[in-house]
């Protein structure tokens, strides 16, 4: 199957810095840029003739409307799953994670989630929103959208976040344990969720909530690289371009989209 790369301009869920709705654009510009090729460490050209599809950015209806977006966003990934290829999903923040899932779902047999983050994003709310960017992940359990949940790279887990995982069954893999070794096992099909800020600021400044002591972009390459279930879906969120003035986010963005488009071309 060919990996669609699908753009999801929204930011309205963020619950501090706005910006994340610019990133597909920026995201885009750097694949394409003449500072490197399209060819994935896996000998794959990416946007060659067989390669990715670029099924455009989501025209949201009320950009401020996280009903409305929850809504198009569902529909647009279920359609996009129902021509057959893999939706690889350029947001805008966390949010956008929920519908991408629930319209995934809907098209495709159960799969697992493998969640790279700073945060779980598990909240059941945030300053009274259940639809914050920090709750995507409490909707998606509650529903049962998904079969396993295995989140990496956590390093701001809190006692209420805590009792969220143990409730859903959530396999975290904090940087302590990462450290000691600890790698995801993940053999059923899987949806890879990045958030940015999952890496460490010193790979990845260009987030909102950047937070010390991550994993490493060659870190991330080999998750992506690794997994043994087959790719049904990505997302690559909460890159902030205005907090890049340089676009070295965008650029790890755009190498991270090229390793989830070959290892989905290559059956990797």
């Amino acid at each position: 199957m060919r990996p669609a790369l699908f753009g999801v301009p929204y930011d309205a869920a963020s619950s501090f810095l706005r910006g994340a709705a610019d990133a597909p654009a920026r995201i885009r510009a750097a694949l394409h840029g003449d500072a490197t090729n399209t060819w994935s460490e896996l000998g794959v050209d990416v946007c060659g003739p067989e390669g990715l599809v670029d099924a455009g950015d989501l025209a949201l209806d009320d950009p401020e409307s996280p009903g409305a977006c929850r809504t198009q966003v569902a529909d647009a990934v279920d359609a996009l799953a129902r021509r057959r290829v893999v939706p690889v999903i350029l947001g805008g923040d966390h949010a956008v994670t929920e519908p991408a899932v629930r319209g995934l779902r809907r098209a495709v047999a159960p799969f697992s989630i493998l969640h790279i983050d700073a945060h779980p994003d598990l909240y059941d709310e945030f300053n009274g929103n259940r639809w914050s960017h920090a709750c995507p992940f409490a909707r998606i359990m509650e529903d049962g959208l998904v079969s396993r949940l295995v989140q990496v790279g956590i390093r701001t887990m809190n006692r209420r976040q805590r009792e969220q995982a143990d409730r859903f069954g959530v396999d975290v893999i904090d940087m302590s344990r990462w450290a000691r070794g600890d790698r995801p096992a993940i053999e059923e099909p899987v949806y890879l969720s990045i958030d940015l800020d999952g890496l460490d600021p010193a790979f990845a400044p260009g987030v909102s909530h950047p937070e010390p002591g991550g994993l490493s972009v060659r870190d991330v390459i080999s998750l992506i690289h690794g997994c043994a279930g087959t790719v049904i879906g990505a997302d690559i969120v909460e890159l902030n371009p205005r907090q890049d003035p340089h676009g070295h986010t965008s650029r790890v963005a755009a190498k991270l989209v090229k390793e989830l488009a070959g290892t989905i071309l290559s059956g990797a």
